[in-house]
């Protein structure tokens, strides 16, 4: 093992989770969990018509399978920090990890409707401090040279997963049942909790921290807590449930909006003068993280939104199956990995800003391409759009992560792991909430728009008719002409939605792209330290 006393690169060892065994078997066992509990956060997604007819129930009433995981997550996600200093990192890893496996179990066997949301809320607060505590592990077990290829296979983890969650979650439900896409997680959970008991260390120095917490006494930020609960759960809630209940002419949504408004804002206020805070609010003082987390919102937001996004194209416009959709994004998948090492190695030797800017442009471009495509594609054509995207992933991830804590104290790596958690998954919510209201918007405009030429007095259309009408009565089909073109415009109508959604995209990226400038200029395996850069 390293040195205990911190290096000039403000790494300090005996803060490592690895203890006697070597830092990668650490990563691959604390991957596995965290790599369980992304898949769930989409697995699910394609499987919804199977668990509405398994339990009797409507396709909307279904989607509360969804929404409960997703609101628990974004409760939990921010205080993960603060619960890991309080109990302790291991415990409070081992403690996530058991209650996601039972809760797993739980959601497998349920009965009902109640029964399987209240095991997913349990499966979300479960879930939801794995990628928080894995981050801070990795950021304390590797020297800042070092972290780009650690950060490499938490990329594979966090970004790769989603992608493979609805080929995954399509292939057991249509194979097996519903149930097992639940299920699975159990063998693997109490795997990864007997292997993180006997190979993951808990160093001294996060024992000391613990130690010296409890010997001032342990203060429970209660209002920090209740606020960030109503906040983001009520956040989650909105963004989630918007678009079904039409915004704002919804007294639901205009209630849970100006909740998590008001809470929000009384969160900010509240945290920023509190000696202990539950959610460190005062590490946005620092201009280098606080670009990162930006930066890291965007991420999350063309990630998880295109990820949505792509398949629900095929199946909508071109009439793909939910398991074929999601396999035109397992090319990008496999991109991702094969890049996934390249970028590894590069951030550690290359200026952050050489590596991030760059991967954004790659990003627009990607998604300028993806806005020309047209109803006519092939599968090659929509897998090549991802693949496109897909290999910048890496690009922006592993550096993104591996910069965040440049100039941040040592002991504070937990609390800036939650809040990068946060602004990903804070990101992905609202792109993917943003992204199916501009696409609802568009689809109605480009209707109103392909209609209007409709009409008797246009002597192309009443020319189509009679060649329409001829032609289908010659083949005995019963389906009326207007019928066929009504199902065209529909179909092209989408798929114009799709593309202004992708184009929105794109100019979101461009604009955000120039923020990579106001971090430090220095290589992300550089940074750290004890004092705050401001």
């Amino acid at each position: 093992m390293a040195s205990a006393a911190p290096r000039k690169d403000g790494w300090d060892a005996t803060r490592s989770a690895a203890g006697p065994y070597s830092p990668w078997l650490i990563v691959a066992l604390i991957s596995i969990p965290t790599f369980m509990e992304v898949l769930d956060t989409s697995i699910a997604n394609v499987s919804l018509d199977h668990i509405a007819g398994g339990l009797s129930i409507s396709s909307d009433q279904a989607t509360w399978v969804l929404t409960s995981y997703l609101v628990a997550n974004a409760i939990v996600i921010p205080i993960s920090g603060w619960l890991s200093d309080v109990i302790g990192r291991k415990r409070y890893f081992m403690i996530s990890i058991g209650l996601f496996t039972i809760s797993s179990f739980l959601c497998g066997i349920s009965p009902n409707l109640t029964t399987l949301v209240i095991a997913r809320v349990l499966q979300g607060i479960g879930g939801g401090g794995l990628a928080p505590v894995e981050q801070s592990m990795l950021a304390d077990t590797f020297p800042p040279a070092q972290r780009g290829m650690a950060f490499a296979a938490f990329a594979i983890v966090v970004v790769v997963g989603p992608v493979f969650g609805p080929t995954i979650g399509g292939y057991i439900t249509e194979s097996v049942s519903w149930h097992w896409i639940f299920l699975i997680n159990v063998p693997i959970g109490l795997l990864s909790m007997i292997a993180v008991y006997i190979f993951v260390d808990e160093p001294e120095a996060i024992k000391k921290d613990r130690a010296a917490l409890i010997k001032h006494g342990i203060r429970i930020d209660y209002i920090g807590v209740l606020l960030v609960a109503l906040g983001l759960g009520f956040l989650e809630l909105t963004l989630d449930r918007g678009e079904r209940e039409d915004w704002f002419s919804s007294g639901l949504i205009v209630t849970t909006a100006a909740i998590a408004a008001v809470s929000l804002i009384g969160l900010v206020l509240w945290e920023s003068q509190h000696d202990d805070p539950v959610v460190d609010i005062k590490l946005l003082r620092n201009r280098n993280f606080a670009a990162t987390l930006l930066v890291m919102g965007l991420i999350g937001m063309i990630m998880f939104s295109t990820t949505q996004l792509i398949p629900q194209m095929l199946q909508q416009v071109l009439g793909y199956s939910s398991f074929d959709a999601g396999l035109a994004l397992t090319a990008g998948g496999f991109a991702t990995l094969v890049m996934v090492p390249v970028a590894g190695r590069m951030s550690g030797v290359v200026d952050v800003r050489a590596l991030l800017f760059p991967a954004l442009l790659l990003q627009a471009f990607a998604l300028w391409h993806m806005s020309h495509l047209s109803a006519d594609i092939s599968f090659r054509d929509a897998a090549f759009a991802r693949m496109i995207q897909a290999i910048g992933l890496p690009f922006l991830f592993i550096p993104i992560n591996a910069v965040a804590y440049a100039g941040l104290p040592r002991n504070k790596t937990a609390q800036a792991s939650s809040l990068l958690n946060v602004a990903r998954n804070l990101g992905g919510t609202i792109g993917i909430s943003a992204s199916q209201s501009m696409l609802a918007g568009s689809l109605q405009r480009h209707q109103s728009e392909l209609v209007q030429p409709l009409n008797p007095l246009n002597a192309n259309y009443t020319d189509w008719l009679g060649k329409a009408q001829s032609t289908l009565g010659s083949v005995g089909d019963t389906t009326t002409p207007l019928a066929v073109l009504y199902s065209q415009v529909q179909r092209q109508a989408a798929m114009l939605g799709f593309l202004d959604v992708f184009r929105s995209l794109m100019l979101i990226v461009l604009v955000v792209a120039p923020v990579v400038f106001l971090m430090r200029p220095s290589k992300t395996g550089g940074g750290g330290g004890e004092g705050m850069a401001h």
